[in-house]
């Protein structure tokens, strides 16, 4: 009987179909999103769908015309898991867009449990020299934050800042860090604040505080509409959300 919101139960292991891989299951993270379908926050679009999205896996088994990865292979399973390809979003590259898009752990089974398919073209191929779980954030907050930072236009050696500093927010600064930015962080929680220093931010204060110099671009990661006009007005360019 279950005592929380997921249910343990038994599956057979899935069969992949055309275009599709079966990928034994290596780590998977949790992310915010999975705890809003477990909790019922966010209503699944099939039910007893299985969570979770960031998914390190080995390919078992290619389906017919699945042919760009071979059985061995670690891979990755995010969030987006397949899109029509033909609406003006996929034509644009906004794939993210497409009204019928559908997703890891939602539509489709996804990394909490032993086993899953996933369309072949939407499987990632992963770097060697990282663990499992090292890996397993990157593909939902490492691509959000790495989009939003490819977005905010930050020029070289540029001065960000960052509102809101969770998941998204603390990988991406370290990146952008690592490429010669300095990062300004704002966000109400101290513990986040002393995190950002300790990563190699240049400054950490609460979300409405002025910035210490002007900045080139800004990400907002939090969900507060309040922190927008500061953003936009602190930015000389791009603000990114």
């Amino acid at each position: 009987m279950a005592s929380g919101p997921l249910r343990f139960v038994d599956r057979q292991v899935p069969e992949p179909g055309q275009g599709e891989l079966l990928v034994r299951v290596l780590c998977c993270g949790v992310c915010r999103t999975d705890l809003h379908l477990a909790e019922g926050d966010l209503k699944p679009r099939r039910p007893d769908v299985t969570p979770g999205h960031e998914v390190v896996g080995e390919v078992v088994a290619a389906g017919a015309g699945a042919n760009r990865f071979a059985p061995g292979d670690r891979v990755g399973v995010a969030w987006l898991a397949g899109t029509d390809g033909s609406c003006r979003y996929c034509r644009r590259g906004s794939e993210n867009l497409c009204p019928r898009s559908v997703y890891t752990g939602w539509d489709r089974d996804g990394g909490y449990a032993e086993y899953l398919v996933a369309a072949d073209a939407y499987v990632h191929p992963l770097p060697s020299g990282f663990s499992d779980a090292e890996l397993a954030p990157l593909l939902c907050a490492g691509i959000i934050g790495y989009r939003a930072l490819r977005r905010a236009e930050l020029p070289p050696g540029g001065r960000l800042g960052m509102y809101g500093f969770g998941g998204s927010a603390h990988l991406a600064a370290q990146v952008a860090i690592a490429a010669g930015a300095a990062v300004h962080v704002f966000t109400r929680a101290p513990a986040a604040r002393e995190l950002a220093l300790d990563l190699g931010a240049a400054s950490a204060q609460d979300s409405f505080d002025p910035s210490p110099e002007p900045l080139d671009s800004a990400i907002i990661f939090a969900p507060v509409g309040d922190v927008v006009p500061p953003a936009a007005v602190r930015a000389r360019s791009p603000v990114s959300t």
